[in-house]
């Protein structure tokens, strides 16, 4: 049965990489998209494919860092199948230097196309998910967002990417907890996969080729669609806050943030004793998580 049967979804940065392997597994599964992409040949070529197998598709080419303009995303996915359930933020680039390096544009720029991107196409759908709510309408609404490893963990030569997609998990925590009275949930994804940008690096490429002798591909994107298609679905509906993460065969969740248990002294702190307090916590917590290109 195909789990996203009559639904209707907008997924951003669409016209290759990850975004395309999620169209297409979402097509197959169903779903109408709307393949967004600034590369309108791009998005064609995969409204193509998905239509020549027998799914439905449309290409909008609305740029996600312009408030104004990401709404023609959401009239279409309206106008064309004749509602919208899903808003899956995928769009993304690279301006990896040092921070030492970066300029103020590297920096401005992924912020724009990430952190800020996430938010528009989201925020015109969700007041359309809301007046649905309000109106008395039951709603069954999915933001899907696209963090990474480096937001969670660090990159080195990657300060403004990690720091958006920090910003992107933190995103999703409050957008989960204030949406739900209307019926939308958020969750956010970490992928690990074979694309253009993954694969810029030598090292990389090596790693994520795609075996000859037919074996599982692993680090194939569609690995990742798999996690995402579910998400999308009705039945998911009581699934939100999450920050997965997706590699091959392996899905897993990052619970983020911990408190640990604290060295609480009952009284105020002396600056020449915090030395001791915060050593001791270093050597009691959980061993850090290795920084992504250390």
């Amino acid at each position: 049965m195909s789990i996203l049967q009559g639904r209707v979804a907008i997924i951003t940065g669409a016209g290759g990489g990850l975004g395309a392997a999620h169209a297409k597994v979402f097509a197959a599964e169903g779903c109408a998209v709307v393949v967004n992409d600034i590369n309108a040949g791009a998005a064609q070529a995969v409204v193509d494919e998905i239509t020549a197998a027998g799914g439905k598709a449309v290409v909008n080419t609305s740029d996600i860092t312009n408030y104004d303009d990401s709404a023609r995303a959401v009239q279409q996915a309206i106008e064309t199948f004749g509602d919208l359930h899903v808003v899956l933020n995928n769009a993304g680039v690279n301006r990896d230097r040092m921070f030492a390096s970066m300029t103020e544009a590297q920096w401005d720029s992924i912020m724009a196309v990430h952190l800020k991107g996430h938010f528009c196409i989201s925020s015109h759908a969700v007041h359309y998910w809301r007046d649905q709510s309000k109106a008395g309408k039951a709603v069954s609404a999915r933001i899907i967002n696209t963090t990474s490893g480096a937001g969670l963990q660090g990159s080195i030569g990657q300060s403004n990417y990690a720091a958006a997609k920090a910003g992107i998990a933190a995103l999703t925590l409050n957008q989960a907890a204030e949406l739900s009275r209307y019926g939308i949930t958020a969750n956010a994804v970490a992928p690990a996969a074979r694309t253009g940008m993954t694969t810029a690096v030598e090292s990389m490429a090596t790693r994520m080729a795609k075996p000859e002798d037919g074996s599982f591909d692993y680090w194939a994107p569609e690995n990742v669609s798999s996690l995402l298609a579910w998400l999308a679905t009705e039945e998911a509906g009581d699934v939100t806050g999450k920050v997965f993460e997706s590699e091959g065969g392996k899905i897993s969740i990052c619970d983020g943030w911990r408190s640990t248990e604290g060295v609480d002294k009952g009284a105020a702190w002396k600056p020449e004793d915090v030395g001791e307090a915060v050593y001791k916590l270093i050597a009691q917590a959980v061993p850090a998580q290795k920084v992504w290109g250390s």
